[in-house]
């Protein structure tokens, strides 16, 4: 009876052994079955963190692509408003010049038959008194009243300071034509100094003594021998415009050398040096003043677009920026600036002389 106790318990204690290892292969299944959800949430959730990513880098990259686009559709906005200036100045400019022309070229070509017909006058008139050496009284009054001795030596110098004074019209309207160019979009031969000369007689009036400058700026050409350059006139008038502005309106601001010019040396009056000459198969034009210089973290900035020193109304950003790109992309030259704070600075535009040649 003791035995069959016994194997009850035996028989009773595998049957828990058995529902213990079901019941442990049960939550080990489940343990896996766990294990299998978490991996697969933990998959899912990097997919979808890397897809979030993926998105904000993809927006990330459209916003600046917009903000790059929107910059470009600025720049370009102004340098079209820039463009349609100058073209209209140049229109302008070349109105006047032809309205000018005219009536100076009717001037200047009378002045010489005036020329003559007073010499004819006044032969006439030694004639007279050759014939007549004692007038009567009425004529020798006239004659004292009008003081004719001086009128006939002073006549001859009216009509040569007339003649030089149409002559320099004549110049001006010539260099007016010249810079007038600018509406013209032909690729040409031209004669560099002309358009330099041009640009210089458009800003003559600025290079005057002025309350920011009062002796003035002065000019210095030193042109070299240089070929006919084929090149966009119009477009490199525009360039020698900026430059040259540029140019005086640092030494305008530069008030200390000029409002202290009385008491140095001449040499610090406010100027700028022009020098152009060939090297091989390029020209180079440099444009130097003696103002306050430009630092090299301005440097760096120079040609960016939008980016001025001046005051807010003086300046646009674009002057510069558009220069280099009408040398560099229109010509295939190039225009680089050196400087050092205090000893002004120079400019140097280079151009091949025929830029089709290779």
């Amino acid at each position: 009876m003791h035995l069959t106790d016994d194997e009850d318990q035996l028989r009773q204690l595998e049957k828990t052994v058995r529902i213990l290892q079901k019941k442990l292969e049960r939550s080990e299944a489940d343990r896996r079955q766990l294990e299998q959800a978490s991996e697969l949430r933990e998959l899912l959730l990097k997919a979808v963190i890397r897809e979030r990513e993926e998105s904000q880098l993809a927006l990330e990259q459209r916003s600046h692509e917009l903000e790059t686009a929107l910059e470009n559709l600025k720049t370009l906005q102004l340098k079209l408003v820039e463009s349609e200036k100058m073209s209209a100045l140049g229109v302008l400019v070349a109105g006047i010049a032809h309205e000018i022309n005219n009536p100076v070229s009717f001037i200047y070509g009378n002045i010489g038959f005036a020329e003559a017909y007073f010499r004819d006058l006044l032969e006439l008139l030694q004639l007279y008194q050759q014939q007549y050496p004692h007038p009567t009284a009425v004529i020798q009054a006239k004659q004292n009243a009008i003081d004719f001795n001086f009128v006939t030596a002073d006549l001859n110098k009216l009509l040569s300071s007339m003649r030089i004074g149409a002559e320099r019209i004549y110049e001006i309207v010539r260099s007016l034509r010249i810079f007038s160019r600018l509406d013209e979009s032909e690729y040409k031969a031209v004669n560099i100094h002309e358009g330099i000369d041009s640009t210089l007689v458009i800003l003559n009036n600025r290079l005057k003594p002025s309350a920011a400058c009062p002796t003035g700026i002065q000019v210095i050409c030193e042109y070299g021998e240089l070929p006919f350059v084929q090149c966009f006139p119009g477009l490199l008038n525009q360039v020698f415009m900026n430059v040259l502005v540029n140019a005086i309106d640092a030494l305008e601001e530069n008030s200390s050398s000029c409002e202290s010019l009385q008491s140095v040396s001449p040499s610090s009056q406010p100027y700028i040096h022009i020098r152009t000459v060939q090297v091989r198969d390029k020209v180079m034009i440099c444009i130097a003043d003696n103002g306050p210089g430009i630092s090299e973290a301005l440097r760096s900035k120079l040609f960016d677009p939008f980016f001025t020193t001046k005051e807010i109304g003086k300046g646009t950003g674009l002057g510069l920026a558009i220069s280099r790109q009408i040398i560099v992309e229109k010509h295939h030259g190039s225009l680089e600036v050196e400087s050092t704070p205090g000893q002004g600075a120079k400019f140097v535009i280079t151009l091949p002389i025929n830029k089709h040649a290779n």
